[in-house]
């Protein structure tokens, strides 16, 4: 099948999965083709370029035009999150194919009429027959780019709320990563349920439970 016979072009990559805290998050784009080249001239500047690299502010000003872009009816595009207590119950590879799964499943398309482009190791299921896994896909290909950013901005999203819930540790300025900082916070605080358990196993950071049932929501209890 030629890429012209191709109803819909679909771009994936994902956002967190080397935090210690924070779920993963999976950004999926689809452009139909009859838009494929205004949206690739719309959104030109994206390639050969790191986003996940560029300020926060940056990305959420293009993940904007991303969403305007949907509103004109000019692309679809999903972002998926599979949570802390999952990752540590099986795994971050299946919870990684699960949000990518379930990502695919919203935009609901024929997996045998659609083009799937996918950044790093990523694979999409099996019946998605015509699917590519790109080294540094996110600078290569647009349509990677555009899911890099909705995967990041999607996430980065979250973890603000979650700073709300949770302030001690600073997930607002972090998103989850183990910066000395946060580490600093677990050795205080111990841990919160958005710690992936499993990452801290040996650090000699996490404190458990009771120092995250004291200070919960920044407080100390006593």
């Amino acid at each position: 099948m030629s890429k012209e016979s191709y109803t819909y072009t679909i771009g994936i990559d994902e956002a967190g999965r080397g935090p210690l805290a924070g779920p993963v998050s999976v950004g999926v784009v689809g452009i139909p083709a009859e838009h494929q080249s205004v949206v690739e001239e719309m959104f030109a500047l994206l390639k050969g370029r790191d986003s996940k690299k560029w300020s926060e502010k940056k990305r959420e000003e293009w993940f904007e035009k991303i969403c305007a872009a949907r509103h004109a009816g000019l692309i679809v595009f999903s972002g998926v999150m599979v949570g802390a207590r999952t990752i540590d119950e099986k795994g971050i590879m299946y919870a990684v194919k699960s949000a990518l799964a379930r990502g695919l499943e919203r935009l609901d398309m024929n997996p045998l009429h659609v083009r799937v482009v996918l950044d790093g190791g990523l694979h999409a299921p099996a019946v998605y027959e015509h699917q590519e896994t790109i080294i540094k896909g996110d600078e290569k290909e647009i349509v990677i780019a555009m899911a890099s950013i909705v995967a990041k901005v999607t996430r980065d999203r979250h973890m603000r709320t979650l700073a709300e819930k949770y302030p001690t540790y600073g997930f607002e300025v972090h998103k989850g990563y183990g910066t000395a900082k946060h580490y600093a916070a677990i050795e205080t605080y111990g841990t919160c349920e958005e710690h992936r358990r499993s990452f801290l196993k040996g650090s000699g950071n996490s404190r458990n439970e009771r120092g995250m049932s004291r200070n919960l929501h920044g407080h100390n209890w006593g």
